[in-house]
């Protein structure tokens, strides 16, 4: 009879305890997806200011090497990493994206090396590409911003010389492009710019130095 009665009181109970423990449970597992949907919902208000500055190093002298009081730590880590004498700003991009969102830019530009300059007709295309901006926390729970699918492109034109030319006339540039890039993904702190890359391009040695920074929006 005990055997019996034992069987009986654990048969009634177990299906019981299933459903408290479903209960207990099912609450939680709501407010954990309703705190991501707020997290979420939250983050889709936030705009990001992001600035990409295309900077060259060359072992020429330079028109302009000033560069902006926000690059000085940048610069100074280059200078000890690379040979180059001289840097200065080539370009400089600056947009505004939402987090979460993606960032798409294509531009022709002036000629990114004054080695390229001696003609007109050598411009620079560029291309610019974040996949994915987010807003996300670090392992020390501190704010930090990643791009996902950074992506940077330019078509370099090389030019030189045909030595065939006429007696008494200059020789005619040759002018071709050559591909150039860097992908990758990049975490960084708010507001401090950070060294994603360099790009050895042309015959004298010059390179392409990308710095980028980003920082939320003011509301």
């Amino acid at each position: 009879m005990l055997k019996i009665h034992l069987r009986t009181f654990v048969n009634y109970s177990l299906p019981i305890f299933l459903t408290l423990f479903c209960l207990a449970v099912t609450p939680q597992r709501a407010l954990a997806q309703s705190a991501t949907t707020t997290a979420e919902n939250k983050n889709e208000d936030v705009n990001l200011d992001t600035q990409l500055y295309l900077i060259v190093g060359a072992n020429q002298e330079v028109s302009d090497s000033k560069l902006p009081a926000l690059l000085d730590p940048v610069i100074k880590q280059l200078k000890s990493a690379l040979p180059f004498k001289n840097y200065r700003v080539a370009a400089t991009l600056l947009n505004r994206v939402k987090s979460d969102g993606r960032l798409s830019l294509l531009w022709i530009g002036g000629p990114l090396f004054e080695s390229a300059a001696e003609t007109k007709h050598t411009p620079s295309f560029n291309e610019f590409n974040v996949r994915q901006v987010r807003v996300v926390d670090d392992a020390e729970g501190k704010k930090v911003i990643r791009m996902e699918g950074f992506k940077f492109g330019t078509r370099i034109p090389i030019v030189t010389y045909n030595g065939m030319a006429a007696v008494g006339t200059p020789p005619a540039p040759i002018i071709n492009y050559e591909n150039t890039g860097l992908n990758t993904d990049i975490s960084m702190r708010e507001g401090e710019p950070v060294l994603v890359g360099t790009l050895n391009v042309g015959p004298s040695g010059d390179a392409i130095i990308l710095v980028v920074s980003a920082k939320r929006a003011p509301r």
